[in-house]
Formats: C-alpha cells, sequence, structure tokens
C-alpha cells in the first residue's frame, strides 16, 4: 500500500457565506421589529375670520431674525411679553396676538412668546412667516 502524503499549505480559506446569511437574517429581523414612531408638532388653532362683526386690530409680536422681539415699533426682552400684551388686551379683551417670526429666529424665543401670549389670556394666537 502507498502511503498518502498530505502536504500542508500555508494559504487557509474561509467560507463567508454562512456569515453573510446571518448578517442578512439579523437586518431582516432588526428592520421588521423596529417600531416607527410618529412624532407631532406644534398645533396651532387658527381664528376664523368674523365677517359683520367689530374689526379688532390684533395685537403684533415681531421676531426678527436676531431674535429681537419688537411690539408696537419698541423692542421688548422675552421676559416682558406677559406684561405688554396684558397691558394692550386690557385696551381691547378680544384682541388676537400675531406672532410674526422670521425664518432665522431662535425657535427656542417663538414658542416662549407663543407660551408667554397664552398666559396673558389670549384665546387666538397666530404664528406668521416674518422677512
Amino acid at each position: 500500500m502507498r502511503r498518502i502524503k498530505k502536504y500542508l499549505s500555508n494559504e487557509t480559506n474561509v467560507d463567508m457565506t454562512p456569515m453573510l446569511d446571518i448578517v442578512f437574517i439579523m437586518l431582516i429581523f432588526f428592520i421588521v421589529t423596529t417600531s416607527f414612531v410618529k412624532e407631532s408638532g406644534v398645533v396651532l388653532d387658527r381664528p376664523q375670520s368674523s365677517k359683520g362683526e367689530n374689526s379688532v386690530i390684533p395685537i403684533t409680536l415681531q421676531i426678527d431674525d436676531n431674535s429681537i422681539i419688537t411690539l408696537d415699533g419698541r423692542d421688548i426682552s422675552i421676559d416682558s411679553v406677559r406684561a405688554n400684551i396684558e397691558t394692550a388686551r386690557a385696551k381691547d379683551p378680544k384682541a388676537g396676538v400675531i406672532v410674526k417670526a422670521h425664518e432665522k429666529s431662535k425657535v427656542g424665543i417663538v414658542v416662549s412668546a407663543l407660551d408667554q401670549a397664552k398666559q396673558a389670556g389670549a384665546d387666538r394666537v397666530i404664528v406668521e412667516k416674518f422677512r
């Protein structure tokens, strides 16, 4: 009988197919089991037009691109928005508030102005784009 000589080679090959199968199965598993959450934004109530009623001049806050708040042509701080709106609403209690915010203004300032307008008793608050 002949002896079979086994030659050892220095190269070893690893079959990557099973590992790729496992990776694809895990990818499919994670895609299927992922739950997607729909995030809701800020809901704004827009007032209906009142035809035939006495026209009310709204209180207009302007927030420019540097996040400076202007009311009736004068600059006010974010902390005094509520007091100024309460003073203006004392003259006309039915007046709504329009917040005209520049698209480059800080979102925190705009939201704070909206919150303070609601706290001042304004039941109608509108947000518009200001350029």
